[in-house]
């Protein structure tokens, strides 16, 4: 039989102070976030009298009416799924292949290899070399800036890394005997028995491909090509918004300001990822506990 012990004074108060310290920070980190929110959803024209915190006093989707008038938005979200999606799969492909590689112990120049990737993932060339990388690519107006650039990143690597040094050798050495290379023994054998690590890569750089505003604004001046993050920058730090109010029909424009569409334009962008990210984040435990516990 086991007894509960009582706890000491000091332990009740550790704990008091613990769970207090913690609902602080969760309040601190989720209002900003309620309180867009909440402002976006309410009528522009009272919002402007300010007291709304917790709740819409004026209940109200012009604002959000507005925003989906304007057609760019539209144009913006498709290239953001787009990029998404391809970049997700083109990085996880290609890093997992270079992981693959160096998780070889008869792979030359092994060690050299690791030395200039942790090299890379404290220091990098600084932002001018890359614009003329770029430049003498042919990537600028160009959506495979959003491809190319982000195939490879060392620190993904090493979580690779990390699961394939996991994998048994005899799963290899079985498919050798059976004729074949190294190519299809990554695609036929080490992919299937790596969802895991796959799933855990693939949310880490799906979250960086729709959150990435900086490739669009440095990189992109087409306007069609830009990410709903980029449209979201221009909204608030260069007075788009106005721009977006003079497109509307008129009858909206009584009802939403400037400020209700900059809020409205980040609930758009921000809430599918947002929406998405609960569900996915236990892969993110998961990659980080991959190869850290030995049996």
């Amino acid at each position: 039989m086991f007894t509960l012990r009582r706890k000491t004074a000091g332990e009740a108060i550790f704990d008091a102070a613990n769970v207090a310290g913690m609902l602080l920070i969760c309040f601190v980190t989720i209002y900003p976030i309620w309180y867009v929110l909440v402002n976006a959803f309410n009528e522009g024209q009272d919002a402007m009298r300010g007291g709304i915190y917790w709740w819409p006093r004026v209940p109200s989707l012009d604002s959000f009416q507005a925003v989906f008038a304007n057609p760019g938005i539209m144009t913006a979200m498709g290239i953001t799924v787009s990029k998404t999606l391809a970049g997700t799969a083109a990085h996880v492909f290609f890093t997992a292949m270079v992981a693959y590689a160096f998780s070889r112990r008869d792979l030359i120049g092994r060690k050299g290899y690791m030395l200039i990737g942790t090299v890379t993932m404290f220091f990098s060339g600084g932002l001018i070399p890359s614009y003329l990388l770029v430049r003498d690519l042919h990537l600028l107006d160009n959506f495979l800036v959003y491809i190319i650039p982000a195939m490879f990143n060392f620190f993904d690597l090493i979580i690779f890394l990390a699961f394939f040094r996991e994998i048994p050798a005899g799963l290899e050495e079985a498919a050798k005997i059976d004729g074949a290379n190294d190519f299809s023994i990554f695609v036929r054998v080490v992919i299937p028995v790596s969802m895991p690590v796959i799933a855990t890569i693939a949310l880490f750089h799906g979250v960086y491909q729709w959150n990435d505003y900086f490739t669009g604004m440095i990189y992109i001046n087409d306007m069609d090509l830009q990410p709903i993050q980029t449209f979201l920058y221009r909204v608030i730090a260069q007075s788009s918004s106005n721009l977006m109010m003079a497109a509307m029909p008129g009858g909206i424009t009584k009802s939403v300001t400037s400020q209700s569409i900059k809020l409205a334009t980040m609930v758009v962008t921000t809430l599918p990822i947002v929406l998405a990210y609960p569900f996915l984040q236990k892969y993110f435990v998961k990659g980080l506990m991959i190869g850290s516990i030995k049996g």
